[in-house]
């Protein structure tokens, strides 16, 4: 009979297979885009999940369910020459905000149920247009149909594409689900008056910079491709106007291009997505990025000079979103950095008897910088912090190990 294994063992082997699993852990997202590539019948479905920026938002969630269609049936819904956005109202009928695996939608309890989709999710249907009626039928059928389609289910369940109980599962069903609400035609993104928009909503000061120095033709452009636009309110810009009057008419316009960023970015995505993020001043060496980081539901955006927070949301639209912030964002390009404070040294004889010459003082983080030695550590923030973090995590579980084994 074999000796009993050493208690120490046991815990390092515990331990190690904690760690392996604390590794794989980050590995377990889907992508939605990877899983359709792999069936090339379902490629049209596929592209358009990207076009719409849809399997952005698929891949972001949790606890889902995508009711692919095969390249055929998705003929019918495109020869409709429907808009882009209004493409995207169709598409998100057929993403679920629940999990139905093969096995589950034959279980229904009742032999039928209604879920929202991501059509409801998302506050676009009107009333309770974004539901999804799924209804099982005789002979092992499964049906679908929308809520305002009078009760009629015109699409039927074919196959399981892939599942990953309970994070997401593709099924492919027979035809498009059909929808009046869905189809209605919907106002292309280009078709918006962002500087209109902006001076109705308490940024008409911020609206004005973007007409006075050109700024925006560049954001008008970005909209179709996505957008995400930072507005200091009409007080924020007014305590700001001194410093902006300092700066001169280049510096003016990286500034205003400062507050966008060529991406749709919900607030779900910015929660989630701490780091370091590129702008439209962005250029080449001139890197006019900032830094987004979260604390529970509060985003903050910090720039090094400041730190802003997001107050409200003006408008949610893939691919467009527009968002309230309390200060003006100011790039260390422009700008003098706060530094950390560091512990106060003991006063020396001869030191000058302003307890305050070394310390930052607002009107040095507004003036115009002409050290950029920050940029050394401006990867210190964001992503690489996260990654430190993880190392330190499998450093000190290493070493428990070691300790254990010896």
């Amino acid at each position: 009979m074999a000796p009993p294994r050493p208690l120490t063992s046991t815990l390092a082997l515990s331990l190690s297979a904690f760690l392996l699993l604390l590794l794989s852990s980050t590995s377990q997202a889907h992508n939605i885009t990877r899983i359709l590539a792999k069936h090339p019948e379902l490629s049209t479905f596929n592209h358009y999940l990207t076009v719409t920026h849809l399997a952005a938002e698929i891949n972001r969630r949790q606890t889902i369910t995508v009711l692919a269609i095969d390249n055929a049936a998705m003929s019918a819904i495109l020869a409709k020459h429907l808009s882009i956005p209004t493409l995207k109202n169709v598409l998100s009928l057929h993403v679920l905000v629940d999990y139905f695996g093969a096995k589950k939608l034959h279980q229904l309890t009742g032999g039928s149920t209604l879920t929202a989709s991501m059509f409801q999710s998302t506050g676009t249907a009107d009333g309770t247009t974004g539901y999804v009626n799924i209804t099982n039928l005789k002979g092992g059928k499964v049906g679908f149909g929308t809520e305002d389609n009078n009760g009629k289910l015109n699409s039927f369940y074919q196959k399981s594409v892939q599942e990953i109980p309970y994070n997401i599962s593709v099924l492919q069903i027979s035809q498009v689900l059909t929808s009046a609400e869905a189809e209605a035609p919907t106002a292309g993104p280009s078709d918006v008056n962002l500087t209109s928009i902006l001076a109705k909503q308490g940024c008409k000061a911020f609206s004005d910079m973007l007409i006075a120095t050109g700024a925006a033709a560049t954001f008008q452009t970005n909209v179709d491709g996505g957008l995400t636009v930072f507005c200091p309110t009409d007080a924020v810009i007014s305590a700001f106007a001194p410093k902006y009057k300092n700066l001169t008419t280049p510096q003016k316009l990286a500034l205003v291009l400062y507050h966008g960023i060529p991406v749709y970015q919900s607030l779900q995505m910015l929660k989630s997505n701490n780091g370091i993020i590129n702008t439209l001043a962005t250029d080449k060496a001139n890197k006019y990025d900032f830094t987004v980081q979260n604390d529970g539901e509060e985003v903050s955006l910090e720039t090094k000079v400041v730190t802003a927070k997001i107050t409200g949301t003006v408008l949610d639209q893939d691919p467009l979103v527009i968002y309230k912030v309390n200060k003006v964002l100011q790039p260390k390009e422009l700008f003098k950095v706060v530094k950390t404070k560091a512990a106060p040294a003991p006063k020396e004889a001869d030191a000058p008897s302003d307890d305050n010459a070394d310390a930052p003082s607002e009107d040095d983080a507004d003036a115009p910088s002409e050290d950029d030695s920050a940029d050394a550590k401006a990867d210190d923030n964001g992503v690489s912090g996260l990654m430190k973090g993880g190392r330190l995590v499998v450093a000190g579980l290493s070493l428990c190990i070691g300790v254990l084994l010896m």
